[in-house]
């Protein structure tokens, strides 16, 4: 893993995490934590499942992008079901 890997997997995972929070505004965690529950699920998800499901989607680049927005749009949208639903 090199450092401009990481970067890849922090940005897209943090876009997901931002887009999941407008996909489900109702229960959204607030953008600070939607961006930090997107990059964690964007390194996570990278590092994980980057090399197999990576390599489906395009492999290279291309797949470490799709699968770290991927995983970074899922945790904060599990994040946001633990919470109560507001008024």
């Amino acid at each position: 893993m090199d450092v401009t890997t990481l970067i890849i997997q922090l940005v897209s995972g943090a876009v997901g995490g931002n887009v999941a929070g407008l996909l489900n505004r109702s229960r959204t965690l607030g953008p600070i934590v939607n961006t930090l529950l997107g990059a964690i699920g964007g390194v996570g998800g990278g590092q994980l499942l980057g090399g197999n499901l990576g390599d489906l989607v395009g492999g290279g680049t291309v797949g470490t992008i799709a699968t770290s927005g991927l995983v970074g749009l899922v945790l904060p949208l599990l994040g946001s079901f633990a919470k109560k639903k507001s008024a």
